[in-house]
């Protein structure tokens, strides 16, 4: 494995990389050897010269008149992105969006792996999703310790996600994934990246107006 430079990543960069990593598996998995940089670009949904310049923080990556090697870039993201290290992970709220994401297979492929699955609703308490067996939140902070979960994901209704957060924090989780639709507030050392689906529907129900209001002028 061709180690990443120690170098800091801004975090818009690091988001595009990981869709870089996916339609590179993607590439990689149906038999192709290379791909030039229009074609990454343009799979990934951004323009050859942002991609260049995403890829120019990992150091010389393709060649000129070939573009890159499909399985030596995945490989060079993947150990950008830590990928080849499994990560523990938790999930608090067993809901409808909490199951879904408990019962995805995918996270295994991508270095993420579900250790715990919590709940304070007793009918919910019990049930298997993904091969895990929901537990009570009062499980928390133990399952976290003997895992050494580093990620929690809550998924809870928002009157109870910052006291999730707050225990997460404490039991010694480091990075949330929050989809409850509230601001959270984490002391410092832990990272915390809201995820609010209403928003990203009215961003693109707006897109979709001003494209039908550009198409009738």
């Amino acid at each position: 494995m061709i180690q990443p430079r120690p170098r800091t990543i801004p975090e818009a960069t690091v988001a595009r990389l990981a869709v870089y990593l996916r339609v590179l598996t993607a590439l990689t998995e149906s038999g192709r050897s290379t791909v030039s940089s229009g074609e990454l670009a343009a799979a990934a949904g951004v323009n050859p010269a942002g991609l260049r310049k995403d890829l120019s923080h990992l150091g010389p990556c393709g060649v000129r008149g070939v573009g890159y090697e499909v399985r030596t870039l995945r490989d060079r993201i993947s150990g950008v992105l830590g990928v080849e290290r499994s990560r523990a992970c938790v999930l608090v709220g067993i809901g409808n969006l909490g199951s879904a994401l408990a019962d995805y297979a995918g996270f295994g492929s991508r270095g993420f792996e579900f250790v715990g699955l919590f709940d304070a609703s007793a009918p919910r308490i019990g049930q298997r999703i993904g091969g895990l067996t929901v537990r009570p939140i009062d499980d928390l902070e133990d399952v976290v310790t003997a895992t050494q979960a580093s990620i929690g994901v809550i998924t809870t209704p928002a009157e109870v996600a910052q006291s999730v957060c707050d225990r997460l924090a404490t039991a010694g989780v480091r990075s949330i994934l929050n989809f409850a639709p509230v601001t959270l507030a984490a002391p410092a050392g832990v990272d915390v990246r809201k995820v609010d689906l209403s928003v990203e529907l009215q961003v693109l129900a707006f897109m979709g107006q001003q494209r039908l209001v550009g198409e009738l002028a």
